[in-house]
């Protein structure tokens, strides 16, 4: 069943990160100081809404890597349910779409608690103080309709932050696979 992003509230602060890519290299959010505009996605390989648009969302973080956004995508599902959203399907998919941005592993899944993230694709921009500025879906793009990925509503969120422009007043969910959370534990009870 299709969840929705969270929407956190905008003007939060940009939770700390520092995880492994699927290389096994180690990335932290404070190497992306300085930048313009950073951006933080959740994505997974075996959700059919991340695959519908993940070619057009690398040749978009592309396109505004170019223009100072600095990108990164983690991975948080449960590999014990979802074995393809490891580091190996993570590479595969990275190959696949043509990223071009750090693929961060979020195996005990305390980014996407931090994020607020809810599903995949799921989408935080940041402006250059770390306070998130959109929260919300790429484009109306979906698995079952006839509309382009074209990256809209982030193209439009991108376009604002990195002119220095206050946040999109318009901002809808994201929709997307719910993030496969490990079960409980006792000790998490």
């Amino acid at each position: 069943m299709p969840t929705q992003s969270a929407m956190v509230p905008l003007g939060t602060r940009a939770p700390d990160i520092r995880l492994r890519s699927f290389d096994g290299e180690l990335v932290d959010l404070n190497d992306l100081e300085g930048s313009a505009a950073f951006l933080v996605m959740f994505l997974a390989n075996h959700c059919p809404y991340a695959r519908h648009v993940e070619k057009a969302l690398g040749s978009l973080i592309n396109e505004y890597q170019a223009k100072g956004l600095a990108a990164l995508a983690v991975s948080s599902n449960d590999v014990e349910q979802d074995p393809e959203d490891g580091p190996d399907g993570m590479r595969e998919q990275a190959e696949r779409a043509g990223f071009s941005f750090q693929y961060l592993y979020d195996e005990d899944q305390s980014v996407a608690k931090a994020f607020g993230a809810a599903c995949t694709p799921d989408f935080f921009l940041f402006d250059r103080n770390r306070e998130l500025v959109y929260r919300g879906r790429m484009d109306s793009s979906r698995p079952k309709n006839d509309e382009p990925a074209t990256g809209e509503d982030l193209r439009r969120a991108l376009d604002a932050v990195l002119a220095g422009e206050p946040p999109l007043s318009e901002q809808l969910p994201s929709m997307g696979c719910g993030i496969d959370w490990e079960p409980a534990t006792e000790s998490d009870q």
